[in-house]
């Protein structure tokens, strides 16, 4: 085989991008990924790691986007959109606007639960046969909560969850507190999902990289991709800023970076970039031991044994890495809210990372129309992390021809 060449070429070293390496490094492919940056340096470096399996609803549900209004005006929204005028942006809020309704968000929840729960079970044998050293721990999540309506209306959505099983138990205050005393006890409740886990996603990304060496995979980083050169039904070569690969199949996984390199193919993706913030530090005298999503301001307070970490936000401002200080300025005084103590010192890392958000709230994992050798794998929006083994599997399957665990359906490109 030649130096250039391998059986599948991976563009996107991000948490999707490896997922897909390992499954199909397990089928005895040859493969290469490549990336503009480092391996995991994006949206999969600094987010909080939860392993959110019983996250079914999509973000796009009946009455949300007047409830976000009504936050934003209250400054309470994790929400901020960036005043300009962008055509593209305000046509992709146009289409999540078209999916706020029951029929969606039912056929959302069937869609999210079989590759939230496939995904879960993957991490499961993946943890159990490597032994990653990332902070795998299977402790539940606790959506904690400080309004009584907004602690009342989720019992709503936990009845839709009741069917896959995954469905949370009720906390009163003071049960909340007894779970969970590294929170405050003015709070009103909270839930707890007893299936959700968590990990510290930058060493996941550096053991599986390890991992994946160890087993022929082959990295190519600081590897800018220029172009996709192929006919009209299939790609040939991608051109480099370190030179030309070539492969037998190709899968695209750059996250919010993918619809500016399938445009060049003609294809549109209905994926709009939203920076997600976080917050890096060492675990205060009083660290919670479950990770906490603090519901009314969408933070999620995230311990591992090496550390601690805020994060959230969901800010609509296009493809910068600028960290601003109001976003970090928000996770901070959310932590206020709810823990007895927020913050740990000293401060490691202030991050920022931009997230694919797809219409829809579903990712995408298809072939790309008109080439048949170029798999997608994109617009996981904040579930990449969760949705990582199940996407990688589905994917490598869906290339080598193997019959697939899942159906792929509800992720097929037909649906927009």
């Amino acid at each position: 085989m030649p130096a250039n060449h391998s059986d599948v070429l991976i563009i996107g070293a991000g948490v999707i991008g490896l997922a897909c390496a390992h499954y199909l490094a397990m089928t005895g492919r040859h493969v290469r990924v490549i990336d503009r940056e480092t391996v995991g340096a994006g949206a999969s470096h600094g987010n909080c790691g939860l392993v959110f399996t019983s996250d079914l609803p999509p973000l796009c549900q009946p009455g949300v986007l007047r409830r976000e209004f009504f936050r934003l005006l209250q400054r309470t929204s994790p929400l901020y959109i960036k005043p300009e005028l962008n055509c593209g942006r305000l046509l992709w809020f146009l289409r999540f606007a078209g999916k706020c309704n029951p029929a969606h968000l039912e056929r959302a929840i069937r869609g999210r639960a079989q590759i939230l729960k496939y995904s879960r079970m993957l991490f499961l044998d993946l943890m159990a046969e490597h032994r990653l050293g990332c902070d795998w721990e299977t402790r539940g999540v606790l959506l904690v909560h400080s309004d009584e309506r907004a602690l009342a209306r989720y019992a709503r959505i936990n009845a839709l969850l009741e069917p896959y099983g995954l469905e949370a138990g009720f906390l009163d205050s003071r049960a909340l507190v007894k779970r969970e005393p590294a929170l405050r006890n003015d709070l009103c409740g909270g839930w707890y999902h007893p299936v959700d886990a968590h990990l510290r996603p930058d060493r996941l990304m550096s053991a599986w990289k390890r991992l994946l060496c160890e087993r022929g995979v082959l990295f190519q980083e600081h590897c800018t991709l220029k172009g996709l050169v192929g006919s009209a039904v299939r790609i040939e070569a991608a051109r480099t800023s370190r030179g030309r690969f070539t492969a037998d199949h190709y899968i695209l996984a750059t996250g919010a970076w993918s619809p500016a390199i399938a445009s060049r193919l003609k294809l549109r993706l209905p994926i709009e970039p939203a920076k997600g913030y976080s917050i890096t530090m060492q675990r205060p005298r009083l660290c919670p031991a479950i990770p906490c999503y603090f519901a009314e301001r969408g933070v999620v307070a995230t311990p591992w044994s090496s550390g601690y970490r805020l994060g959230g936000t969901l800010e609509f401002s296009g493809l910068n890495t600028t960290v601003e200080a109001a976003r970090i300025v928000q996770l901070e005084s959310a932590a206020r809210l709810y823990l007895r103590e927020p913050l740990g010192s000293p401060v490691q890392e202030k991050w920022v990372g931009i997230r694919p958000m797809c219409s829809d709230d579903l990712p995408i994992i298809d072939f790309a129309p008109g080439h048949r050798n170029l798999l997608i794998a994109t617009g996981h929006g904040m579930m990449g992390v969760s949705m990582a083994t199940g996407t990688g599997k589905l994917a490598a399957d869906l290339l080598t021809g193997h019959p697939t665990d899942i159906d792929p359906a509800p992720f097929r490109l037909t649906r927009f």
